[in-house]
């Protein structure tokens, strides 16, 4: 098993993409440590990982703020003493269709705390544990649109910034035996996308999207956990500050 005496911290766990990279991890032998603002979706997914042998913890967090991300990672020293991995998916988009007449303050700032506050706040409490272990494997979620997005504004400056923030800590904490890369998915089948926007307005954008993959067929969260996995392994130890498009030819 390729994470087997490995701890890993997934943040957004409770999400389709979570939950898939926080079960794939525990198939992997790692311990895993699930966090997100819906404690509840956490205790399902956790309570499926141990059913099935594997074995962790689940915590009701709200990662934008300061003061609870501290609490969460002063009880991993406390209960656990160290962390390996840190994968942050904790995010979202609350503004996907604005023009840029329309972007709304409160939504942009909320965007940017969501997907890249989260995330810095996060590397900078996992780099504390990291670094005195001489040990590290930090996986940041962008997204695809981290390229420019003519309907997503706060949300793709929000995942181009989770890239160069991850670009930026792999060269401070190389020398540290820390790697930092980044993912990129297109468009992911997860039950709150499809719920946001309706039965046959999703049907229509995945069957558009499929089209223009040369895959022909949109992502699923286990195609992006397996991924996550890659890069949190050994097999990428030397593989730091690059992204990984999760696309199907997407963008070729």
């Amino acid at each position: 098993m390729r994470l087997a005496q490995k701890t890993a911290l997934v943040t957004g766990a409770a999400g389709g993409i979570g939950s898939a990279t926080a079960r794939c991890f525990a198939r992997e032998g790692a311990r895993v440590i699930l966090a997100d603002i819906d404690h509840d979706g956490c205790r399902r997914v956790l309570d499926g990982i141990v059913r099935d042998g594997g074995d962790g913890s689940a915590y009701g967090v709200d990662l934008t703020s300061e003061n609870e991300v501290l609490n969460l990672f002063t009880s991993i020293r406390e209960r656990i003493g160290r962390l390996d991995i840190l994968v942050n998916i904790a995010g979202g988009d609350i503004e996907p269709a604005a023009s840029v007449e329309e972007i709304d303050a409160e939504r942009m700032s909320r965007n940017l705390d969501m997907n890249l506050k989260s995330c810095i706040l996060c590397c900078r409490e996992a780099t504390k544990i990291m670094k005195p272990q001489g040990y590290g494997r930090i996986v940041n979620m962008s997204s695809l649109v981290y390229r420019g997005s003519p309907a997503q504004f706060s949300y793709s400056a929000s995942k181009g910034g989770v890239f160069s923030f991850t670009r930026s800590i792999a060269m401070a904490l190389g020398r540290s035996n820390i790697t930092a890369n980044a993912l990129a998915p297109a468009l992911v089948e997860v039950d709150a996308f499809v719920r946001a926007l309706g039965p046959e307005r999703w049907q229509a954008l995945m069957q558009a999207s499929a089209e223009r993959y040369p895959l022909g067929r949109i992502a699923t969260p286990d195609d992006v956990a397996k991924a996550a996995l890659f890069l949190a392994s050994d097999d990428a130890s030397f593989i730091t500050g690059q992204i990984l498009e999760i696309s199907g030819g997407a963008r070729l």
